[in-house]
């Protein structure tokens, strides 16, 4: 079995070394929104932006070649198209590609809302960070610089956790009468949220409802987290009762929210009672009501329920999506069945149009857990086979399955598969990990290895690397 794996996990190293330098990720991409598993339907996307779709994690300058390539070609585009274009690749987190679109539509002189000055500022703080977006809200002209533009500057500084610049923002729009909206409050109590100032967000819920400022669904949920952050179960009910008493229209997601307070608290009938409730009032519509449904229930242990919802789901949708597959692969790997979870695995692979090795690695830490390790190594090679690229999550699963056995050659090979494939990405390997071996390497002087491993650190740049070092003294 040593053997075996050695020899499965060097070659991954030579794949992922391959992967690495392979082109951009635009064919794996090109159908990550809608990758269906139902053969021969396709969403019905203008070609324009399926030409964008497919650039994938294309770098930058491509969505300004593709825009000036199609123009090129005689064919014509419209503000509202392109603006379309702009919600679509934020709507999957696309900021990058979203926020190049918006430029080269400034570069031809389209012309942008308030709104849209709104959503580039968010783009820009989100790609290029605080000092170029407060730049560019300083070189709006005065017209613009409105209730939707200043929100959206308080949005990022709170997403930023720049507190005391949201606060001080925050007096601004109150001098200027942009503050009385559910938006904004909403956003405030975000950032309470954030800072883990619970009791203010009540706080602030009070002075809403003195100063008539409506709540809304957010509202609600904002204060039942903090009720419940502050183990206050009994009140995050009684915020159920408040807003149906001021006539607000409860949706899915209060339910949802309420059925997983009751999850942690460990009150799995009344976990149920809610998710009933949920169904009552669901979007039949809506994939993420079934996602919640299907992860809540699996929360609260009840398989029959799991099964009865995705079959719902299938009904409901003329193809099923690889999200929609990976969140029931997490709800059964949740309830810890193994044979339910290789059945979903195997109907899945069978008919995907583009390869997840997302969900592959959730059969695949099933495996290690259950100690199917063969099994884990055959499903590993077989997504890199099948994959157009490889995700670094996975041989983290196999490095911290061999770091717990002290397997420590498998550990650190792993761990070099991982770096290979996280450099691409600019990420790191979780620290949690690394601190684990950095315990094995306190507790064994293993001076070899404590080498290999401040090699491996150092190809990502990871800060801790030089302080590792003082384990070879």
């Amino acid at each position: 079995m040593a053997k075996q794996s050695i020899r499965a996990v060097t070659w991954g190293i030579a794949v992922a070394r391959r992967l690495c330098t392979a082109p951009s990720l635009a064919k794996a991409e090109a159908v990550a929104a809608a990758a269906g598993t139902k053969g021969g339907e396709s969403p019905m996307w203008r070609p324009l932006y399926r030409r964008l779709s497919a650039l994938g994690g294309a770098q930058e300058g491509r969505v300004t070649e593709t825009m000036n390539g199609w123009l090129k070609e005689g064919r014509m585009v419209t503000e509202v198209e392109m603006k379309r274009f702009v919600r679509e690749l934020r709507r999957y987190n696309r900021h990058r590609h979203a926020l190049e679109l918006m430029d080269w539509m400034e570069s031809r002189r389209m012309k942008f809302s308030f709104g849209d000055h709104a959503v580039r500022l968010n783009l820009i703080s989100k790609i290029k960070g605080m000092d170029a977006a407060e730049e560019y809200f300083s070189s709006l002209p005065d017209l613009a610089k409105n209730q939707q533009t200043y929100g959206a500057l308080l949005n990022s500084y709170i997403q930023e956790k720049r507190a005391d610049k949201a606060f001080s923002l925050y007096e601004k729009m109150k001098e200027l009468n942009f503050a009385s909206t559910t938006l904004v409050q909403n956003n405030l109590m975000t950032l309470y949220m954030k800072l883990g100032q619970h009791e203010k967000v009540v706080e602030l819920f009070k002075d809403m409802k003195a100063n008539d400022i409506s709540p809304d669904n957010f509202t609600c949920c904002m204060l039942m987290n903090s009720y419940a952050a502050m183990n206050d179960i009994d009140s995050v009910e009684r915020v159920i009762e408040e807003m149906k008493e001021g006539g607000i229209s409860l949706g899915w997601t209060i339910y949802s929210n309420l059925a997983a307070h009751y999850n942690s608290a460990g009150l799995f009938q009344k976990a149920q009672a809610a998710l009933k409730r949920l169904e009552v009032v669901i979007d039949k519509r809506d994939r993420t009501a079934f996602h919640c449904l299907v992860s809540l229930y699996a929360g609260v242990g009840n398989l029959a329920e799991v099964k009865r919802v995705w079959k719902s789901l299938k009904a409901a949708f003329t193809r099923t999506t690889n999200l929609s597959y990976l969140i029931m692969l997490q709800a059964l790997n949740k309830l810890d069945n193994i044979d339910e979870l290789k059945q979903c695995f195997e109907e899945w692979e069978s008919a995907c149009v583009t390869y997840d090795v997302r969900l592959a690695n959730v059969l695949i830490g099933a495996y290690l857990r259950k100690e199917m390790v063969k099994e884990a190594l055959t499903l590993w090679e077989k997504a890199m086979q099948k994959s157009a690229h490889s995700d670094f999550r996975t041989p983290e699963l196999f490095t911290s399955y061999y770091l717990k056995r002290k397997e420590m050659d498998l550990a650190l090979k792993c761990l070099e598969v991982a770096t290979n494939l996280a450099k691409k990405s600019g990420r790191t390997p979780k620290k949690e990990l690394v601190n684990e071996f950095m315990k094995y390497f306190e507790e064994v002087k293993d001076v070899d290895r404590v080498e290999s491993f401040c090699k491996i650190l150092k190809q990502l740049d990871h800060p801790d690397a030089e302080a590792y070092e003082s384990l070879l003294g």
